[in-house]
């Protein structure tokens, strides 16, 4: 089948469509990002050229990503703290009027049924294209490694390192970045921080959170951390930094 590569905002989409795209989708904890809230709506206000979709022949689509520009010198030491940053980096960089080389790569989802025949690679490939067509001359990407929930008490710096026999990366969202050539280049252990109610966190993990200490969560990449006193959890989620040719 021949897929092709359109903007999202391009037509009105059905909702069984994107119910379909996103089903499996990310933990419900995900949204608690606050600092996200405050600037995702400039996100797709600004960046809309960078939200993508993969439709199939009927302009259904069958996979989606999106990413954002900023500007980056190039050294690891300057990376963004990871996903939440990017953005904050991306809008903050526009109302300054700076001028962004780099796309971060925020996202890519494949509609379930149809995962495992490289959508996801033609996804980011897309991505990586029409960012060089905007003259972003750097592609990065806060990879969310999708096997670490099952080891949320290793580190990711360590996580990272991981590989299989044949040589490759233990995870398979790292390999499919690595087939497009991506390296490795740091850990961002505090890609995204989310923040809620201790009430909020047993909605949202489906766990009874009885005291104080840290608590391993379902979908988590690494441990909960609860204050009963204070009412409170947080969790802060980790991130790879992958850099594309």
């Amino acid at each position: 089948m021949t897929w092709t590569v359109e903007r999202t905002d391009a037509r009105d989409r059905p909702q069984e469509q994107l119910e379909r795209l996103f089903s499996e989708g990310f933990p419900e904890f995900i949204t608690a990002d606050r600092v996200v809230t405050e600037y995702i709506g400039r996100v797709r206000e600004w960046f809309a050229d960078l939200d993508l979709m993969l439709v199939d022949g009927d302009r259904v689509p069958v996979a989606a990503g999106w990413g954002v520009p900023l500007h980056w010198d190039g050294e690891v030491s300057s990376l963004p703290a990871g996903y939440t940053d990017s953005l904050v980096r991306a809008v903050e960089g526009r109302e300054r009027g700076r001028t962004p080389n780099t796309l971060v790569v925020c996202g890519a989802v494949v509609t379930p049924a149809l995962q495992g025949r490289g959508l996801a690679g033609r996804m980011l490939t897309a991505l990586r294209e029409t960012g060089r067509a905007a003259g972003l001359t750097h592609v990065l990407a806060p990879v969310r490694p999708t096997t670490k929930e099952r080891y949320p008490l290793t580190p990711i710096e360590r996580f990272m390192t991981w590989r299989r026999e044949d040589g490759t990366a233990l995870d398979p969202w790292i390999r499919t970045h690595e087939r497009l050539g991506a390296t490795v280049l740091a850990a961002a252990p505090a890609s995204q921080t989310m923040t809620g109610s201790v009430t909020e966190w047993e909605k949202w993990t489906g766990l009874a959170l009885p005291e104080s200490g840290e608590y391993v969560i379902p979908g988590g990449l690494t441990v909960l951390h609860v204050d009963r006193a204070a009412g409170t959890g947080v969790y802060q989620e980790p991130n790879i930094w992958m850099r594309h040719p």
